[in-house]
């Protein structure tokens, strides 16, 4: 096993797909942390539809780069359901389901009426549930994962405090002058973009799962922000890393192997997190 696990490491591909599977997961457990705590975990699977439709209209019009339409347009809803959730008179949980349902029905029909090639019923799902296209990386677009991975990163690092202080009392940050709505606003931004680099590892439909399994698994034991966070990105990362591997080995879907991996580590850490409080 050990040797034919190496041998598939020796192509170039197979080290792309796990260098972008390891940026993905950080980022996505990072937010994933800050989305369960605002209770915005729903948000996620909104965005992820959106993305779907997106790129049924990308493949439609015929853009080669389907993230050039898909990122921009997924960011353009995410701050719209920020601000309708808000502001308007279609609150939370309905503006969500209109956009993300109407995005999904849209982007199927697109996919029928314009058919880009002879299986439909197959890109749909592969665009749902994710399929073996994290290991048709190209180098530009692991230079372009990694260059929003790492801005992620460094962009939670940098506003961490404030990040704190939004995410568990927003009325204390702005009574000590943080811009709330500034800080909603680049989280929504920020879901937006790991939603649609993570698609090509889990699929649409799966992206809800990678993003807040981890989290969930590590508030099982911890109880600190930093602590949670730590744990929830070191958990999403050995989870997609053991996903990935298992689905190599294999011949298993790349998305639906790591979230049933993440499945098995919550209920792990569950079971950790009841046998500690006695």
């Amino acid at each position: 096993m050990i040797d034919t696990l190496l041998m598939y490491l020796s192509h170039s591909f197979v080290r792309y797909a796990f260098i972008v599977g390891v940026l993905i997961a950080l980022c996505a457990s990072l937010l994933g942390v800050i989305l369960v705590l605002k209770r915005f975990s729903y948000i996620g699977d909104g965005l992820s539809h959106v993305a779907f439709g997106a790129m049924a209209v990308a493949a439609v019009v015929g853009l080669t780069d389907e993230m050039i339409l898909t990122l921009p347009v997924t960011i353009l809803s995410a701050v719209i359901l920020l601000w309708s959730g808000q502001n308007a008179k279609i609150k939370g949980d309905a503006a969500i389901a209109m956009i993300s349902v109407g995005a999904l029905a849209v982007g199927y029909l697109l996919m029928n009426m314009f058919p880009t090639s002879s299986n439909v019923s197959g890109d749909v799902c592969t665009t749902l549930f994710g399929s073996f296209s994290i290991l048709t990386l190209t180098g530009a677009e692991v230079i372009l994962c990694a260059f929003l991975s790492v801005t992620v990163v460094v962009l939670f690092i940098l506003f961490y405090n404030r990040i704190f202080s939004v995410t568990f009392d927003e009325s204390f940050a702005r009574a000590v002058g943080t811009k709330v709505n500034a800080f909603n606003l680049l989280i929504a931004v920020i879901i937006a973009v790991i939603i649609v680099t993570a698609m090509n590892l889990v699929g649409s439909l799966l992206v809800s799962a990678l993003v807040i399994f981890p989290a969930l698994s590590a508030m099982r034991v911890f109880k600190s922000f930093l602590s949670v966070t730590i744990c929830s990105a070191i958990l999403s990362v050995v989870c997609t890393l053991a996903g990935m591997v298992v689905s190599i080995l294999y011949s298993t879907p790349v998305g639906s192997t790591i979230v049933a991996v993440d499945i098995l580590f919550f209920a792990v850490f569950s079971l950790a997190g009841k046998i500690l409080k006695k």
